[in-house]
Order: structure tokens, then C-alpha cells, then sequence
């Protein structure tokens, strides 16, 4: 039996280690895709897509399709929390308890820290991947039983900007547009997002769309020129930062050809005459010289965004959709940003109908149903604002407490800052890795050392924030959990656990309900005569409470249940009592949240970067994603071939910023910001703009790390990004950082490599990483598709000590007579290389750096798996090319049917026909890109001859 023969929301029941299949939801994007769990004998063994899921349709992105493989028992004494831990002296380590003994103790420090310093010395920092229980619970933790507003949440540095942004336009933070908009937009704005990796079943919509209707323009709006950009129609690479000018200037257009929709802005808005005049002097001269950009396509841009179509009028005006995400979130003038794009829906009237409206694309997957329980430092329950006497008194009057606190509580930056200053005491984290996400690492490490009580409530002990954790509380994860997440699109999903808790591991919301229960005895007057604030004995209960603070509001969700979303299946917001079904599209009627109906228009002046570049730090750094990993990679790290398409770290530089300074492809660079530094490979490439740089924003200590001169830990990526706020949201900066590069000057390499038992990859990995964390350098990662491999890569000044050597050897099995040897000591080069048969199994090089680039083809040749007998002296000789002989396989393309760069291009000459024709070859003889189709925009791009985008 499968689940898609079954009403929507059944789970097969069948007998004790039968196959059955549990409905419920992928734990990556906001896209909110449906899965299909696959298990036997009480383990997952598959996923699928869920074809009756209304965001996807069965699809699923390579993440979303290699889950399974993250939940194998086999990897759960080396990745899971399992037991809860605990220390009372900070040096000593954490020795395993029972959770009546872990929690007590919690109970007892949060009760004595809040009665000798107040509420406000602690704070709770929570998760966008919590399910929409788990986060009701932590909410009213904070505010209604602590009497503290200091929650918030990974969202804060994801999509706060997108929230303030609607809220100071549209009035209420509510997405008005849907994925169905997608095929009716005529021009489709993608600003800040490269969708094709970050939301990759939403732009499988789009690339559908573009085919269906080639006529229907897209315009991307991004400093890179990524794989999203290769679709574009006309791609702005515009400066990092210069956003407000461009959609001024946008507007300036607009206003000057009277292509704005006056009677729509006389009945509907409010504040048009303010921004007008603000935008008065942003002509796209202007404009052009701020953001590095032809005036003409400023103009051009205006024209199709206003119009929707070039060949439209003001009367025959066709629908606009703008789909957007961190690129405009993640700057201190991000609600800018923001509102700058939806004051261009709304002086046009492109809101309210089909294919038209401003559609944030939600970073995590369920940052949407933490905002809507108010989890926020600055939010209330049921989109309420803090801010409000009277909204904290409908919430301390449905939570039965006397009050809710009035002062704004602490956001994600300041809250580990006041930690770090020693005001805040104690730091309960959940479901969120701050030591490897949070910008200025050194802050954030100081904050966790700094506090007295650190209380780390995860599911992966592989995360950067465990170590500093007293107290560990094992948490469960995906396909363990029972209860709701909300999308991109207000659509609200059940999330289902298709196995048992692994150890002792618990749901969030009932371990925050468990000490939740004993922190009320110990603070009896914050109860208000109650028994308990939480009488929950279920998620549902949770969210039955959830459900009845919504009444009347404008995310009011009373006509729903859990047995509707059963019989239903997964339903959009609003959808009130009387309801049968959510609403599509808000704002259809031109009545917005506000206090006199009226959407506002946002007069905000552009401002700079927070960071400009200077002498000193002449290079923009800006931070992304990558297509096979999901933000700092403590699920996705644990899936070896998630590492196949982007296998190491690297500093993306146009080639003639290396030039300039001497530097060549590949070579280990120091990259530095007024924060930290880091070293890492370079890599040439275009798809960046001279003076300015990118790295990937999952590299963090797990991964990459090192000391510097001074004997400082380099603490990854966010070792070098800012942590000024936005004003209004309290968004940080990462998006961009001013950097300095230049040679690393490490002249002793180092790379091992080989293929080991699954069980002990990921251990070992931590060990090397611990083991060489006092060299300049380290990375250590895995690999494999059917095998799981490990690679390690290091530098130095000079070679560390032999015993050090010796246990890098022992790890990879190259040690003495298990291998092949071969030394020079004059040049200070080693080398072994252990066969399996005919077959490299293990390699290990050092020495200086020419010596050991040799890795590279002998990696491939081991990964290939193909016989080592032709290249007899070659494995041991530290040549720097490989045989002549020897295919490179290049990068992995396609995921799902694991085809490499070699095999396309050598397909490629024999193919006839157009672009698309070779594409269909391609896909018909390869089967690349005809599964979740995440390689689909590089293989267009490869059949064009275009040069490659690497992030």
C-alpha cells in the first residue's frame, strides 16, 4: 500500500516491520514541500515527494531527496544527542543524566539567577525548524511564565526585514501572493534570491512557466551572477547594498512616464506625495552611478516591472509578481530594502489579483509559524505587536497571566551582546547553531563563554554550540516529530513522525512544557492563581490554544483543525470559523490591516553600506548559499554525497582581482574583516564583479578552522561578517563585509583522503579537526555517493610534529606497511597511497605545496574507483599533473544519478540541434535533471557553452 492511495493526512497501518509510508513535510526551505517517509521495521529507508502536496507536487530538491540518508541508524551514536548531559563547573565535562535531574537543575539556576538579577538576565534563542508547537511553548515561556520578552529566533537573521517590511507597508506581516501567482505573472522580479539553489521547487515552477509562456519576462536583481540569473531576461548586477536606489530610481521612472496606477494609489494608500518627492532626485543617472548599473536598464526595469509586459499600456497593464529573500533581507537598511519593492506593487496597483504582489520567499521552514505565535523579541502571538497596551492584555488575558512584559525584548545580536557584557546570565538555545549562524563569531563565542548557565537543546551534537553547552538536552528531528509548520504561501502542513524517538531524546515542546512545569513552583507568583500555565498533553492541545489567539485577526485560522488538515490535507491562512477553505490571495478588495484600511508607501532615504570598502579593506564580501547543503550543514554534513557538487570551502574572486595581487586559482588565501579572519582556497570566476568576493555562508568551524598568528581560533564565514542591525527589523548585515585578501604564506601541505566504514567517518572527522585545530589551516570533509569517504586538507609555516603526522597516518590506514611510501626529506615530501586490490583506497601527501596538488587527480581516481594499474610510478611521484591518460571527472552535476562534468562533455559534441534539443538528449541518454531537476539550470547553461557559477 502507498500513501498516495490514501485520503490526505492517513498514515498506512500495517503489521510490525511492514513498509508503510507517513505523510509529512520536508524540514529545509519555506517552500513547504510534502514528503513521503518510507519505513521499515520502525527505521526510515526512503523519501519521495509527495504528489498531492499543493507547494510541490512530489517534487523534491536534492536535499529534500536525500533525507532518508541522514536518519540512518548507523549514524546516530556519531551525529545524535541521545542522552541528556550536564556540568556544574564549566571546565569539567558534561557526564550523562536522567531528565528529571537535567531539568530540576535548569529549574533551579533560571529560578535563583531571576530572583537575584530579574527576568531580563535571561534569555531563550530559538528556531525558524521548530515546529509551530515547539514554538507557541517557548513563546509563552518567555513571556507569560518568566515575565521577559528576550525569545527570539534564527529568523531574526533570515526574514525579520521581510516582516517589518510588511508591516510598515501592507500593515500586517502577511504574504499576499501565492505559488499559483507564478503562472500568471507576466513579468516575475527576483530580487536578493537565487532561487534556483536557495528555493529550488519554486524555481522549477518559474523555468516551467518561462517554457509555457516565453513571452513572460524575468528580471533578476543580484550582485552574482548565479544559476537564477541564467534565466533572466535581464539581470541586474547591481552593487551589494545599492537596492533603495535602484527601486527609487525604478519609481522616479514610473512617476516621470506616468506609468503608476493613480486611482489605485488615491483609493487604496496613503504617503504617496512624501515618497514622491523622496525619489524626486534618484533619476536612473543617478541611480546608475550608485548601483554600477546602465541607466537604460534601470529604465527598462521600471517599464516591465509597471506594466508587466513590454508592449502593455496603464490601461492594458498586466500582473507583476516580485519573489525575494535574503539579498534584501540581511542588511542593516533591510526593511528599507523591502519596502522600497513593495512601494513599487502599490504605486502600480500590482497587488491583490493573479500573478501580481511582492512575495517573500521564507529562508526556513517554518520562520512563518514562529511569527505567527509571536516568537519573536518584538512580536505577540497572532501577529499582535508588543508595543500595544491592548494587544498585552488580550495575551496576558488568554494566557491567564496578570501581565505581559511592555519593554521589547532582546533581538538575536543583542542578546548575545548583553551576554557577552555579562547582563544577560543565562542563554537557553534550541534547534539553532549560533556559534557557526550568527555574524561576528568572536562575539558570539565570548557571549557563550561569558554566561553562567548555558542550556543547549539539539538533536546533533556535531553543531559548534554544544561544546559550550552545561546542560544538553536531546532533542528529536525530522520524521520524530508530530505537529504543524506554515510555508512561504500561508499554508499550513501537518508534520508526522514516522519513527520512534532515538535514546532519549524528546520533542521541543515537551521538554520546554516539562521544565516549564517545575520553573512554576519555584516562580508560584507569576501563575496568577492557576495551577499551571501549560496543561498540554499534546502538540494539539498546543495548538488548539494557538488556534484561539488567532480569533479576529488577520492570520485568523478558527475554522481549522487538526481533523481538517487530515481530511484536507494542508490549507492556507486566513481561514476563520464558517470558513471551507483559506484565502488564496490577500488584499484583493484593497483593504489592508491598518488603522483607516490604507496600505502606506515607505519614504526611506537610501543609505550606504554599513561597511564601505577602503584602503584597508578594499574587497565586498557577500555570503550565500550552495544547491546541496542547508545553512550550517548539521543534517546535511552528515550525507556524504550532499558534498559532491561543491566538495570544499572557497573564496569566489573575479580573475583579475587575483592578477592584480599575484594570486592564482586555487591558491590559499587569507581573507580578513575588522572582526576575524579565515584562510581558504581561491577560485577565478566571473560570476562575481571585480572588487568584490563571495563564500558560502555553511562553512563554519565544524568544517573549516585554524589559528591564526596570534593563536586565535578561525571561527569560519561568520568569523568575518557584521553585526550592525537593521533599525527597524533588527536584521544584521551578513550580506556584506568588507575584506581584505592576500596570501595565505603557508608553505607545508597536507591532504589525506580514503574511503572508511560509515560508523566512524563522522567521528573522525571531529577528532582531526580537534587534532590540528592549532595549525594556520584545516578542513575536513566528507565525500562518497555508495561509499562514504573523508578528505582532510592542511597548511602550515613548517611541518608539525611527527607524532602528529604519525596519528594522520594511523587514521587513514597509510601508516608504515599498509601502504606505499615515498619520501624525499630534502624537500621535506611524503607520500603513501594504500590500494584495495587494484583500486586506491587511502592517500595521504605533504610536503610543500607543489608537491601536494597532485590530491586532486588521485582523489578523482579513488572516487572513480577505476583500476590504479595504469599509472604504476605516477601514484607515488610528486608530480603536480596527472597522467595523460587519466579523465578528469570534474564536478558532479546531477545528484540524483550522481553524472559528473566529464561525462556531459563527452556526450556533448555528438548532440544536434538547439540548446534544448541537446538538453533533451542530455536528459534522455544521462537521465540528468529528470528527477528533482536542482541541475537543470547548470546543465542549460553547459549546453549554452556559458562559463560556470559555482554558488
Amino acid at each position: 500500500m502507498n500513501a498516495a492511495d490514501l485520503p490526505a493526512g492517513s498514515i498506512a497501518i500495517m503489521p510490525e516491520g511492514a513498509l508503510r509510508e507517513v505523510r509529512s513535510t520536508c524540514p529545509y526551505c519555506g517552500v513547504g514541500c510534502g514528503v513521503l517517509i518510507k519505513t521499515e521495521g520502525g527505521r526510515i529507508t526512503g523519501v519521495r515527494g509527495d504528489p498531492d502536496h499543493p507547494a510541490n507536487f512530489g517534487k523534491l530538491c536534492t536535499k529534500g531527496g536525500a533525507l532518508h540518508l541522514s536518519a540512518k541508524p548507523e549514524l546516530l551514536p556519531q551525529v545524535r544527542a541521545l542522552r541528556p548531559e550536564l556540568r556544574t563547573q564549566r571546565d569539567a565535562p558534561r557526564r550523562a543524566v536522567r531528565w528529571d535531574e537535567a531539568l530540576d537543575h535548569v529549574a533551579q539556576r533560571f529560578a535563583a539567577i531571576i530572583a537575584e538579577h530579574g527576568p531580563d538576565s535571561v534569555g531563550f534563542y530559538i528556531s525558524g525548524q521548530m515546529l509551530t508547537e515547539d514554538y507557541y511553548v517557548f513563546n509563552k515561556l518567555a513571556k507569560g511564565l518568566v515575565g521577559t520578552n528576550n525569545v527570539d529566533t534564527n529568523s531574526r537573521v533570515c526574514m525579520s526585514s521581510a516582516v517589518a517590511g510588511y508591516k510598515v507597508t501592507l500593515g500586517a506581516d502577511a504574504p499576499p501572493c501565492n505559488y499559483d501567482d507564478i503562472d500568471h505573472a507576466s513579468c516575475l522580479v527576483l530580487a536578493g534570491s537565487n532561487a534556483a539553489w536557495s528555493h529550488p521547487i519554486t524555481f522549477r515552477r518559474i523555468e516551467k512557466a518561462k517554457a509555457r509562456r516565453p513571452e513572460m519576462r524575468i528580471i533578476v536583481i543580484d550582485p552574482r551572477r548565479t544559476e537564477t540569473a541564467e534565466l533572466a531576461d535581464l539581470h541586474l548586477q547591481l552593487l551589494p547594498g545599492t537596492d533603495v536606489a535602484l527601486f527609487h530610481a525604478m519609481l522616479h521612472v514610473m512617476v516621470w512616464e506616468d506609468l503608476v496606477d493613480p486611482a489605485y494609489i488615491a483609493a487604496h494608500t496613503s504617503g504617496y506625495a512624501a515618497l514622491r518627492e523622496r525619489v524626486r532626485e534618484m533619476s536612473p543617472a543617478a541611480a546608475a552611478n550608485l548601483c554600477g548599473l546602465k541607466a537604460e536598464d534601470i529604465v527598462t526595469v521600471a517599464r516591465w516591472f509597471a506594466l508587466g509586459a513590454p508592449d502593455a499600456t496603464p490601461q492594458t497593464r498586466q500582473p507583476t509578481l516580485s519573489m525575494y529573500c535574503q539579498g534584501l533581507n540581511q542588511s542593516s537598511s533591510g526593511t528599507a530594502k523591502n519596502a522600497g519593492l513593495i512601494n513599487l506593487h502599490l504605486a502600480c496597483g500590482q497587488i491583490g489579483k493573479p500573478g501580481a504582489g511582492p512575495f517573500s520567499l521564507t529562508g526556513q521552514p517554518n520562520a512563518m509559524g514562529g511569527r505567527e505565535v509571536g516568537g519573536m523579541a518584538n512580536l505577540l502571538s497572532a501577529h499582535r505587536d508588543l508595543a500595544n497596551p491592548a494587544h498585552r492584555a488580550e495575551v496576558a488575558k488568554l494566557w491567564g497571566v496578570a501581565d505581559v512584559p511592555a519593554l521589547r525584548g532582546k533581538t538575536a545580536v543583542e542578546l548575545f551582546q548583553a551576554a557577552a557584557d555579562g547582563k544577560v546570565k543565562a542563554l537557553w538555545i534550541a534547534c539553532t547553531n549560533p556559534a557557526q549562524s550568527l555574524p561576528d563569531q568572536a562575539l558570539v563565542r565570548r557571549a557563550l563563554q561569558t554566561a553562567e548557565l548555558v542550556v543547549v537543546q539539539e538533536a546533533y551534537t556535531t553543531a559548534a554550540t554544544v561544546p559550550y553547552a552545561d546542560v544538553l538536552l536531546p532533542a528529536t528531528t525530522w520524521g520524530e516529530k508530530i505537529g504543524t509548520v506554515t510555508n512561504s504561501e500561508r499554508r499550513i502542513s501537518r508534520v508526522r513522525a514516522a519513527t520512534k524517538a532515538p535514546g532519549e531524546a524528546r520533542d521541543d515542546w515537551e521538554i520546554a512544557v516539562d521544565f516549564a512545569r517545575r520553573l512554576e513552583a519555584l516562580l508560584p507568583a507569576r501563575l496568577n492563581g492557576r495551577l499551571t500555565l501549560f496543561p498540554y498533553a499534546t502538540p494539539e492541545a498546543v495548538w488548539n490554544e494557538h488556534r484561539e489567539s488567532t480569533r479576529g485577526r488577520d492570520l485568523d485560522i478558527t475554522g481549522l483543525s487538526w481533523a481538517t488538515l487530515e481530511r484536507d490535507g494542508p490549507q492556507q491562512w486566513p481561514y476563520p470559523a464558517g470558513a471551507s477553505v483559506g484565502k488564496a490571495r490577500l488584499y484583493d478588495d484593497g483593504q489592508f490591516p491598518t488603522a483607516d484600511g490604507r496600505a502606506r508607501f515607505f519614504a526611506e532615504a537610501f543609505k550606504p553600506v554599513a561597511e564601505p570598502c577602503d584602503a584597508r579593506y578594499p574587497v565586498a564580501l557577500t555570503t550565500g548559499r550552495l544547491r546541496d547543503q542547508w545553512h550550517g550543514m548539521s543534517r546535511t554534513g552528515s550525507v556524504p554525497r550532499l558534498f559532491n557538487h561543491a566538495p570544499e570551502p572557497c573564496i569566489d574572486l573575479h580573475p583579475s582581482d587575483l592578477a592584480r595581487r599575484g594570486l592564482s586559482d586555487g591558491e590559499l588565501l587569507r581573507v580578513a574583516s575588522r572582526r576575524g579572519d579565515i584562510v581558504l582556497p581561491a577560485r577565478a570566476t566571473d560570476t562575481v564583479r571585480p572588487g568584490q568576493a563571495f563564500i558560502a555562508m555553511h562553512w563554519g568551524a565544524e568544517y573549516l578552522g585554524g589559528r591564526n598568528a596570534q593563536g586565535v581560533a578561525r571561527l569560519g564565514v561568520n568569523g568575518l561578517t557584521l553585526p550592525v542591525i537593521d533599525p527597524y527589523s533588527f536584521q544584521p548585515e551578513l550580506k556584506h563585509s568588507a575584506v581584505r585578501v592576500e596570501a595565505a604564506h603557508l608553505p607545508w601541505h597536507l591532504a589525506a583522503f580514503g574511503w572508511m566504514p560509515e560508523h566512524r567517518a563522522q567521528a573522525l572527522r571531529a577528532t582531526l579537526m580537534q587534532e590540528l585545530a592549532d595549525l594556520p589551516f584545516v578542513l575536513c570533509v566528507p565525500f562518497g555517493r555508495d561509499r562514504t569517504g573523508l578528505l582532510l586538507r592542511a597548511a602550515a609555516r613548517g611541518a608539525p610534529a611527527a607524532a602528529l603526522l604519525a596519528r594522520i597516518e594511523a587514521h587513514f590506514g597509510v601508516q608504515r606497511s599498509a601502504a606505499l611510501h615515498y619520501a624525499d626529506p630534502g624537500r621535506g615530501v611524503h607520500r603513501a597511497v594504500r590500494l584495495a586490490g587494484e583500486r586506491i583506497d587511502a592517500a595521504l601527501l605533504s610536503g610543500p605545496a607543489d608537491s601536494v596538488m597532485a590530491q586532486g587527480w588521485l582523489r578523482e581516481l579513488l572516487q572513480s574507483e577505476a583500476s590504479a594499474k595504469p599509472y604504476g610510478r605516477w601514484l607515488l611521484l610528486p608530480s603536480t599533473t596527472p597522467p595523460a591518460n587519466l579523465p578528469s571527472p570534474g564536478h558532479q552535476v546531477c545528484n540524483c544519478f550522481d553524472v559528473w562534468q566529464s561525462q556531459i562533455d563527452a556526450l556533448l559534441p555528438t548532440l544536434e540541434g538547439d540548446a534544448e534539443a541537446q538538453l533533451a538528449t542530455l536528459q534522455q541518454q544521462l537521465k540528468c535533471g529528470t528527477n528533482c531537476g536542482s541541475c537543470l539550470p547548470e546543465l542549460r547553461r553547459i549546453v549554452r557553452g556559458g562559463s560556470p557559477v559555482t554558488a
